[in-house]
């Protein structure tokens, strides 16, 4: 593994689950910090802002502020925006992240010239669905904040987006534009944010496709942790085969000091 300088991390599965941190997660990050690793949390989050995400976070004891958030909303205000400059844009998301969607039009009535889909939630019912089918079926666009097929909360697996945009790609006869992970503009985003390079640079998923698949296919080393949604049947079906895998992200600073070959302790070098 090449020196590393900077570790991208997932948040829900990875450092949470239902907002509630997952063991040692919150020490493991501060070993990160304390031994100078850049980090960014990447999530595919569409529920709260950046700004909440943070204070959610911080209230549970990690070293965050928003600066270090990248959401998918984010991403997807930012491609709109390029792409689809003026576009009327029908928002369907559970959850409020109009402050994440800088720029972006957003209208409830009439017809709309881009879809973009959120994480899914009661509002994707089947008026809000067939309402969604009807603006592709006059020649909107769609975008999807991302694919995910389900998340992990403390009840289970629920579903999400995912399951729902492949039944509307097909009926429409649309392929939708992803613009969160596992879009290769994402990743990018994130290290142009850090400073750094692809091979310097790690990133710790839960999901083997989206996070850490994706991201080696970026040339970013991928560690896929068996918490959140992992699911060994899902890991043995993979398209690839992740670079490390452990059991939760406490476990991610002595991987670190172990491939740095200090030998003494994760907090003994800055990098791998």
């Amino acid at each position: 593994m090449e020196r590393i300088r900077a570790v991208l991390i997932d948040i829900d599965g990875v450092l949470t689950v239902s907002w509630k941190a997952l063991p040692g997660t919150v020490a493991a990050m501060e070993r990160l910090r304390a031994v100078g690793l850049r980090l960014a949390l990447v999530t595919n989050n569409t529920s709260r802002t950046r700004a909440a995400i943070a204070t959610r976070l911080a209230g549970l004891g990690f070293p965050v502020g928003a600066e270090d958030i990248l959401t998918a909303p984010a991403a997807t205000a930012a491609y709109l925006r390029e792409h689809c400059p003026g576009a009327r844009c029908l928002l369907l998301n559970s959850g409020d992240v109009r402050d994440d969607l800088p720029g972006v039009i957003l209208v409830d009535e009439g017809d709309a010239d881009v879809v973009v889909l959120g994480g899914a939630g009661p509002e994707f019912g089947y008026e809000a669905l067939n309402h969604v089918f009807r603006q592709l079926q006059r020649g909107a666009r769609l975008v999807s904040m991302h694919r995910n097929l389900y998340w992990r909360t403390e009840g289970g697996l629920d579903l999400d987006t995912g399951a729902f945009l492949e039944g509307l790609e097909k009926a429409s006869r649309t392929e939708a534009e992803v613009t969160g992970k596992p879009a290769p503009a994402f990743f990018a985003s994130a290290l142009a944010h850090l400073g750094a390079d692809a091979s310097e640079a790690l990133m710790v998923g839960d999901d083997i496709e989206s996070d850490v698949l994706a991201a080696q296919r970026f040339g970013v080393a991928g560690v896929l942790v068996r918490t959140g949604k992992y699911l060994p049947e899902t890991h043995r079906a993979a398209s690839g085969t992740p670079d490390h895998v452990l059991d939760s992200f406490a476990e991610l600073p002595a991987l670190l000091a172990s491939s740095s070959g200090s030998g003494s302790g994760p907090g003994s070098s800055p990098g791998i």
